[in-house]
């Protein structure tokens, strides 16, 4: 009967030793598992904190480039060209400034803007090229208030000659020679110093007192 007593008394005590055994392993496992969610929730919240720290920079630079202002007044670009209040025109053919002459004339023009500053312009004579036909378009400049207005074609030519006199205020540059210089009329001839001359007419038709 003691044998039997001491037997179960260590029958007893093996089980409780096991059970206290899975229940500190069950802690153990309970422990290691919340260490785990501590690490993670840390990591979080420096996630969590470094983005509100770059968010709330962000903000500060858009709020200096918003509300600051630069009261000095605009460097004005060098590259734009301040014109003078004075307009050369050109009227051509039907070809514009693609055909020879006209390109050279055009040229010119080019070269004395750049060192009068003037205004240049072109309008093609187009349709019939014919006297009657180039009336309209050279009055459309001479409407525009242009200063100074060259010819380049012989219906153009033909034009000015007879409409200079009633404009004593505007100079007039006829290319290929005319019978009518003088006055307010100048008169270039096609060659190699062509685009010279014209250059040197619309400079001194500009410079001209008016």
């Amino acid at each position: 009967m003691s044998k039997q007593v001491r037997q179960v008394s260590r029958t007893r005590s093996a089980t409780s030793g096991k059970a206290k055994q899975a229940r500190a392993g069950r802690a153990f496992a309970l422990g290691r598992a919340a260490v785990r969610w501590l690490r993670a929730l840390r990591g979080r919240v420096l996630a969590v904190s470094a983005g509100a720290l770059v968010a709330a920079a962000a903000l500060a630079v858009a709020a200096v480039l918003l509300f600051s202002h630069d009261d000095r007044a605009p460097v004005p670009d060098t590259r734009a060209r301040a014109y003078t209040d004075v307009d050369a025109c050109l009227l051509t053919d039907g070809k514009g400034i693609t055909g020879a002459t006209a390109a050279t004339v055009w040229q010119g023009m080019q070269d004395a803007s750049l060192r009068t500053h003037a205004r240049v312009s072109y309008a093609p004579v187009t349709g019939e090229q014919s006297v009657g036909n180039a009336r309209p378009f050279l009055n459309g400049l001479l409407q525009r208030s242009c200063d100074v207005v060259l010819a380049v074609g012989k219906p153009e030519v033909t034009a000015v000659e007879a409409t200079a006199p009633q404009y004593r205020k505007v100079d007039f540059v006829l290319v290929g020679g005319t019978t009518r210089a003088g006055g307010n009329v100048h008169a270039v001839t096609t060659g190699d110093t062509l685009r010279a001359d014209v250059a040197d007419a619309v400079e001194h038709a500009v410079d001209a007192p008016s």
